[in-house]
């Protein structure tokens, strides 16, 4: 944003008769002003991103629209494939996005069955199951409150009729489906109006299991996985989910975050009570907390199973997304090897006498069935005392945020030195996603959140998210579009070699006098190897100088200088001669650091800069001369003689016709 010419502006009108309602619209103006200053303090200077962009994409080739609004979506992406899959109501649409050509839509209807729900609300078919199965495509859907699944062969859909457990009566329900080779777990109810009590099921395989009605209070699934252990029959299933929190002190939080374990090779207990439930089902704890400064995240928005490079599953992260009760945000890590010695060796809270043999939750090899003893003390105690807590010495978050951060993907990548970093991706509550890189130092993970990112066309909440790391894209969904996004968005840093740099992007290198993509350019490129100081690995140590910008103006005038801020991590400083005018700290909500000239004197002439400060890295942003305008004074004169004029007029007026009315 630059100042606006004098001449097409009233900032530069003579102040001595400013017109009503612009003397209201410069008060407007001085008003937001100060909210923009007493906003600057709610920032939090390195949780938040240091630059904003508008991902604009290649036109036709990065984003395709649905035709119309699809209020609720689910995506299906296979990691190297060109092609996205996507869910909506009444049928499932087909992208591809090939590389440098023009992306492509097709539509497959699913119809539904009206007949059985004419008066009932979601009487549509939400399409809310995508998995691959062979070489098709399975889809679920909730079928106007009849859950049905499809297969999609070659074009050609066939029906699969009723399946209950693969989708829900309502898209609205919360619904988790996790497939492993021919066996199918799901939280999904099978009854709409009764089993209302959700639970963990083995819905297709050689025993069908559900967790006890006690062991979960009211639980929001999150995310499950399967682990394959060192012995086959130590195979875990990991499940994270959120529950009303058991103490109902009012000081207490209302959610507890949990992850929950089971045996997969479980084939259910002895006794007529356990024979069709999961007899080693544990729960523990996740705990996200911030001891140093008091601050506890307690209800679990996202999970993201990052695997380990070498294969070693105790290895795995497991990144969390939580939030508190004023939607603020924290990024926690833990480690499945953590999380499996947490189930193996602590006891149950609230049993104070010796545990049976074999421990509850152990696995048993040769599927022997759990004995009753162990099941009953696991069904009346099934949370173990410890709880667990994230990586590193501190056990604190990687980060904390003001944002509400809701869905993450994480991915591990190399920069161009052979330095292995992680990029989380986080879509927010506004429809952006923020790209934060974990690092690193003396043992200890350091985050940076580099940039947030409009994603679409059309700006709009975030329904769906997927990562690919072969083709290095995102592929996200609205309600009104699907987006394209590469990792590697490189051309949006300007400042030349130190702004580059001072992205500290690891996808991103300074190369032939242009910020470009590792994955692009021939050879090695220049990336900083100092996280504080970056700029400093620039061939030439200083940055360039704003150019110099002119404008004439008339005394007494009113004014304003305005200086982007791309870095939300600098603090931006007006300097006139060797004073400074306007000071914008980090997290300042305007985008501009704005200058308010009230009335141009004499002194105010004269050159204006604009510098941005972040750590040790110095840059002039803008650089004005305010000049004299010989003509605008002159006018600005004549204007005086003439409002003098008529004053002086308006006063004799009145005497003179006194004078007239007495005669």
């Amino acid at each position: 944003m630059t100042p606006p010419p004098p001449g097409c502006a009233s900032l530069g009108a003579p102040r001595a008769r400013v017109p009503g309602r612009l003397a209201r619209s410069w008060l407007l103006l001085q008003l937001l002003l100060l909210l923009w200053t007493a906003a600057a303090t709610q920032g939090h200077q390195r949780s938040g991103p240091r630059i904003s962009a508008v991902w604009k994409g290649r036109a036709g080739q990065d984003w395709v629209d649905f035709g119309l609004a699809e209020p609720h979506t689910v995506l299906f992406h296979e990691p190297g494939s060109s092609s996205v899959w996507v869910g909506g109501r009444g049928k499932v649409y087909f992208f591809d996005f090939p590389e440098g050509k023009n992306a492509s839509m097709r539509t497959v209807n699913i119809g539904s069955t009206k007949g059985s729900c004419l008066d009932k609300r979601d009487c549509e078919n939400y399409i809310t199951l995508l998995e691959r199965k062979g070489e098709g495509l399975l889809i679920c859907g909730t079928n106007a409150r009849r859950p049905s699944c499809w297969s999609l062969v070659n074009g050609t859909v066939e029906s699969l009729g009723e399946k209950r457990g693969y989708a829900p009566f309502s898209p609205d329900e919360n619904s988790l489906v996790l497939f492993d080779g021919d066996e199918v777990y799901s939280t999904i109810r099978k009854q709409e109006f009764n089993g209302k009590i959700p639970r963990f099921r083995r819905i297709q395989g050689e025993i069908e299991l559900y967790t006890s009605d006690t062991v979960m209070q009211n639980p929001q699934f999150i995310k499950a996985t399967i682990v394959h252990q060192d012995q086959a029959y130590d195979d875990k299933i990991y499940y994270f989910f959120r529950e009303d929190n058991p103490d109902k002190n009012p000081e207490a939080p209302l959610n507890v975050s949990r992850v929950a374990q089971l045996c997969r090779g479980d084939q259910g207990g002895e006794s007529s009570l356990s024979v069709s439930k999961w007899n080693t089902f544990l729960k523990a704890m996740l705990v996200c907390s911030d001891v140093a400064t008091n601050k506890n995240f307690n209800r679990l928005q996202d999970v993201f199973l990052l695997p380990d490079p070498n294969g070693q599953w105790r290895d795995t992260r497991v990144y969390g997304v939580f939030s508190n009760p004023w939607n603020y945000s924290a990024v926690c890590v833990y480690s499945l090897g953590d999380i499996d010695k947490v189930f193996r060796t602590s006891s149950l809270k609230g049993y104070h006498s010796s545990l049976p043999n074999p421990r509850p939750g152990k696995c048993l090899p040769d599927r022997q069935p759990i004995p009753t003893e162990t099941f009953q003390v696991a069904d009346s105690h099934p949370e173990v005392a410890q709880r667990v807590e994230p990586m590193g010495p501190l056990k604190t978050p990687l980060f904390h945020s003001k944002y509400h951060y809701q869905k993450v993907v994480v991915h591990r990548m190399q920069a161009s030195r052979g330095e292995t970093f992680h990029v989380l991706y986080l879509t927010t509550d506004r429809g952006t996603i923020h790209k934060v890189v974990e690092s690193e130092e003396r043992e200890r993970s350091l985050a940076f959140n580099i940039m947030e990112i409009q994603p679409f066309h059309h700006p709009a909440a975030i329904q769906a998210m997927s990562l690919d790391a072969e083709r290095r894209k995102l592929y996200v969904s609205s309600q009104w579009e699907v987006s394209q996004v590469p990792l590697d968005l490189c051309e949006v840093y300007g400042g030349g070699c130190h702004g580059c740099l001072m992205a500290r992007d690891p996808y991103c290198g300074w190369d032939q006098g242009r910020c470009v993509s590792i994955y692009s350019s021939q050879g090695p490129v220049l990336q900083s190897i100092n996280p504080a100081e970056p700029h400093k690995e620039c061939p030439n140590p200083k940055p360039d100088r704003a150019p110099l910008q002119k404008v004439s103006l008339a005394r007494n005038s009113r004014y304003y200088l305005s200086c982007p801020m791309e870095s939300r991590h600098a603090t931006y400083s007006w300097r006139h001669e060797e004073n400074v005018e306007q000071s914008c700290e980090p997290g300042h909500q305007s985008p501009n650091c704005i200058l308010f000239i009230e009335n141009l004197t004499a002194r105010q002439y004269g050159h204006y800069h604009c510098e941005a400060q972040e750590g040790s890295y110095l840059r002039e942003a803008q650089h004005w001369e305010l000049l004299p305008d010989d003509g605008a004074m002159a006018e600005h004169l004549l204007g005086r003689a003439r409002a003098l004029a008529a004053s002086l007029w308006l006063g004799v007026l009145p005497t003179l016709t006194l004078g007239l009315l007495v005669h």
